[in-house]
């Protein structure tokens, strides 16, 4: 179940993120709801995963995972664009989180 949490704790933190740009300062009151809630259940969930996954593994596929999706989102929701580099920079963020997950497999 650790990792069922930390997969709910990623996505909750993403729709969080994602909604505060448009929370413009927390001064829209449906936005900054959904950035309040998101980041509440996110580290609900969270300190649920930690109870089996390592502290140290758990925040980094958690930040990790969280990095990608939001700059996936920001270019839909957006138009946020990436440079090459920063695209390379999360391909190794996903090896990194695929080799954490295989190093604590047995965990």
């Amino acid at each position: 179940m650790g990792w069922m949490h930390l997969i709910i704790a990623i996505l909750t933190e993403v729709v969080g993120t994602t909604a505060l740009k448009a929370a413009e300062g927390f001064t829209r009151p449906v936005p900054s709801a959904i950035v309040c809630v998101g980041y509440g259940l996110s580290f609900y969930f969270l300190s649920l995963a930690l109870k089996t996954i390592p502290v140290g593994v758990a925040y980094a596929v958690w930040s990790g995972l969280g990095i990608i999706m939001i700059s996936v989102l920001a270019r839909i929701f957006y138009a946020q664009t990436l440079s090459p580099a920063a695209l390379v920079g999360m391909g190794l963020i996903v090896a990194g989180v695929c080799v954490l997950k295989l190093s604590s497999a047995g965990q």
